[in-house]
């Protein structure tokens, strides 16, 4: 799949190349990347030079000079060798990885080419859960009852020695995908089995091996937030708090509704930003945006579930352009280019975004009632991502949404409304497909 850009992108591209003197930003965007247009437009306003660099040729390739780079972005280290080589012709100030699978070639080139970026290492915690969560202990952070499973070989005794329930989850994919809750021996051999049937094909996907292990920890009660900062010289910067209205309890782990300023009382909101803080400098994370999902118990200290040196994924970072009037995009580029921490309001006024879910397999054939929930007050935007014909696979094997739905209100409260009578709106026509 080939990264798609817009004939004003393509344009816009082509002329970056031709500002002389101006600091040039490489953007490594994975051919899946939902950020690519909003990054591209950020990097636009702020005037910079911009190449694309990506594991598949875009519409630019031979067109502009130094406007697109290919690389082979399932090598870190070479795709890093490969950016300190091009970096020898056209010099870049930054390089910026915000997918799950461009973040550690970026931070790697950016060591090479001492720019302003995380760790390699700390990076690379980060991605993988079980480094995670034995670096957070050691933090003196709490954490739930955790083991590795090697899912080919010892499920059965794996599911009898843990506590019920419990989570299994792949080490290193994001977006939920993977993730099952297992409440009796039986569901956990279940889930780890059809867990190895994902890890084998996200292999087959990479071209790379199969990860034999799992990580099963103890499931955590509660409700669930997630956090967006800015890290600067080590000092976490808040953006924003996401309430995230719909239960998350399994047994897959699906997220739908993101909703700010949080309605959790103030000084458990103090407690977040403490944790989130205090697991920044547990995995090392000293520059740069982190996305932290956050448990809060009814009783005892937050749990962090999972920390993300990127940006919210999909197209949830609108709701910060909804919320505090300039996007989450260019606050990352321009301390990417060697700026601060930009001015956001400590008290954003109220909007949200509705991840569109997925409701059974298939092909998509048709969307109904977009121009309905487009017309409701307060909707924003409706953008669905799948175009009519994809097929389309749910949790926990896939990693898409249908779409965002987005909204603003007088209160947090009306824009949850908004955004659930938006989605009551939507009608998805999905015919069932082989295999």
């Amino acid at each position: 799949m080939a990264i798609d850009l817009s004939p004003a992108q393509i344009e816009a591209l082509a002329a970056s190349g031709g500002r002389a003197g101006r600091p040039r930003l490489l953007l490594l965007l994975s051919s899946h990347s939902y950020r690519t247009a909003d990054l591209l437009a950020a990097a636009d306003g702020l005037g910079v030079e911009v190449t694309v660099g990506s594991d598949t040729p875009t519409a630019l390739a031979g067109l502009a000079p130094g406007a697109t780079l290919t690389l082979p972005l399932a090598d870190g280290e070479a795709t890093a060798r490969a950016i300190v080589a091009f970096h020898a012709h056209y010099p870049v100030r930054a390089v910026v990885g915000l997918d799950d699978d461009t973040m550690i070639p970026a931070a790697r080139a950016a060591e090479l080419l001492h720019l302003r970026a995380n760790p390699v290492a700390a990076v690379a915690a980060a991605r993988d859960k079980l480094t995670t969560r034995r670096l957070l202990a050691a933090a003196g952070l709490p954490q739930p009852p955790c083991r590795l499973v090697a899912w080919r070989r010892e499920l059965a005794t794996a599911a009898a020695a843990v506590d019920y329930p419990c989570v299994l989850k792949p080490r290193d994919l994001g977006g939920s995908r993977g993730v099952i809750r297992a409440d009796t021996v039986a569901a956990f051999v279940a889930a780890g089995e059809r867990i190895g049937r994902i890890l084998t094909a996200v292999a087959h996907e990479r071209r790379g091996q199969v990860d034999e292990t799992l990580l099963a920890e103890g499931f955590i009660t509660g409700v669930e937030v997630a956090v967006e900062g800015l890290l600067v010289a080590g000092h976490l910067h808040p953006i924003c708090l996401f309430d995230k209205p719909d239960p998350l309890d399994g047994p897959y782990f699906e997220e739908t509704l993101y909703v700010t300023p949080s309605r959790l009382a103030p000084a458990t909101q103090v407690e977040i930003w403490r944790t989130a803080a205090a697991a920044c400098d547990g995995l090392g994370l000293v520059e740069g945006p982190v996305h932290i999902e956050i448990r809060i118990p009814a009783a005892g200290a937050c749990h962090v579930v999972e920390v993300a040196p990127r940006t919210i994924g999909g197209l949830c970072g609108r709701t910060i352009r909804l919320a505090a009037g300039i996007t989450l995009e260019e606050v990352v580029l321009r301390h990417a280019l060697g700026g601060g921490a930009a001015a956001v309001p400590a008290q954003l006024p109220p909007a949200g975004v509705m991840m569109v879910p997925i409701p059974h397999g298939g092909r998509l054939v048709a969307v109904a009632g977009v121009e309905q929930a487009r017309g409701l007050p307060n909707v924003a935007e409706v953008a669905i991502t799948v175009p009519i014909g994809h097929r389309l696979v749910p949790l926990p094997e896939g990693d898409r949404y249908l779409g965002f739905l987005f909204a603003r209100g007088p209160t947090p409260a009306a824009v949850e409304a908004t955004l659930r009578a938006a989605h009551a709106r939507l009608h998805f026509e999905i015919e069932a497909v082989d295999g």
